[in-house]
């Protein structure tokens, strides 16, 4: 059923954190989205969320320059056009070089809008299966808060945490924490921190008891990714430097790593990200769905392709009220046995308030 662009909105929002949320790589005391709403000819509209940072320490794009694009190169190209399926998005967009982030939060509305005016669910529409997801949660605080935020998060029934990690956190510390939580599922998240001189520093972490180390070195830095998998017994996920579908291909001809972190914001959008899961798939590797404090609308997209076959790992999917005070859909997104149940409603099944 072909859809007919009518017209499309861009609209800021901007709100503290509850808490502030560190990494190796800068501490996010305050998150600004740009939403994206697409309206098409049968009156139905579609979501997507820009979830880019102020700062490029993430990827190069920040939300200022993915303002730009949207407003003047990427809204411009979709003014009327009619489309038969959303993949075709991605093809009008292969003109664009780069600027994935930008490009993923319009054509992640455009799949909403696709699956409202099929009258079904995204996760239904995409090839997922209902089913309860995981929930996780990511402890990203001073060390000496670690404890204590784990200790919430298993009182909250969250079934995985991650933590973030750098070649100077004391291991003794990770150890006891890991140690105390057995029914927990404990991921590390080095963000790139580590280097070839702090290899051996980062051997001390494959005894801790993680499931995985997420994207222990720079995200070209696939020998010592390679190296890392061959030396370590926990597995190694890569995140950063899985920005398209072939950089999955180049981990896997050089087996620089087990498993892949999903971000559909970091890839492009729905279209790239499927490639990627059929790839995976195609090649037994591991996947899971990465969160990147973001506000519900990115949120719900990520549940939807948490329910596809071969995504075994829990995901970065905290309640609602985890990061704020109060979100930017209704309902909000609620953790039940350390679980989220999937939307019925079509579309991403939330209201954009």
């Amino acid at each position: 059923m072909a859809v007919t662009i009518r017209d499309i909105q861009l609209k800021t929002v901007r709100q503290p954190l509850r808490s502030p949320f560190k990494t190796v790589l800068q501490q996010v005391d305050e998150r600004e989205v740009i939403v994206v709403s697409v309206t098409g000819d049968k009156g139905h509209v579609g979501s997507g969320e820009c979830v880019a940072f102020e700062t490029p320490w993430y990827t190069e794009e920040t939300i200022t320059s993915c303002r730009f694009v949207l407003q003047q190169i990427l809204v411009p190209l979709l003014a009327n056009k009619t489309f038969e399926n959303p993949e075709e998005v991605w093809d009008l967009f292969v003109a664009v070089k780069g600027n994935r982030m930008a490009k993923a939060a319009i054509e992640m509305a455009i799949w909403d809008l696709f699956a409202k005016q099929q009258r079904e669910p995204l996760w239904k529409f995409v090839g997922g299966s209902q089913q309860p997801i995981p929930a996780g949660i990511v402890v990203a605080a001073d060390p000496l808060k670690i404890e204590e935020q784990v200790a919430l998060a298993a009182h909250s029934g969250y079934r995985r945490v991650k933590i973030k990690v750098h070649p100077h956190m004391e291991v003794a510390l990770l150890n006891s924490v890991v140690a105390a939580y057995p029914e927990l599922q404990f991921f590390a998240d080095a963000n790139g921190s580590f280097q070839e001189d702090s290899f051996d520093r980062l051997m001390a972490f494959d005894e801790i008891g993680f499931t995985l180390i997420e994207q222990p070195f720079g995200e070209r830095q696939w020998a010592l990714h390679a190296k890392a998998k061959k030396e370590l017994k926990t597995k190694i996920c890569l995140d950063e430097s899985i920005a398209c579908l072939e950089d999955v291909q180049q981990m896997i001809d050089q087996q620089a790593g087990d498993i892949v972190v999903l971000k559909m914001s970091r890839l492009g959008g729905w279209t790239e990200t499927l490639k990627v899961v059929r790839l995976c798939q195609t090649h037994s590797i591991g996947m899971w769905v990465g969160g990147m404090i973001e506000f519900g609308v990115s949120k719900a997209h990520n549940l939807a392709l948490a329910s596809l076959p071969g995504i075994v790992y829990p995901g970065d999917f905290s309640a609602s009220q985890h990061f704020w005070e109060k979100d930017i859909i209704d309902p909000e997104i609620t953790v039940e046995n350390g679980t989220i149940l999937l939307s019925t409603q079509s579309g991403i099944g939330y209201r954009v308030v």
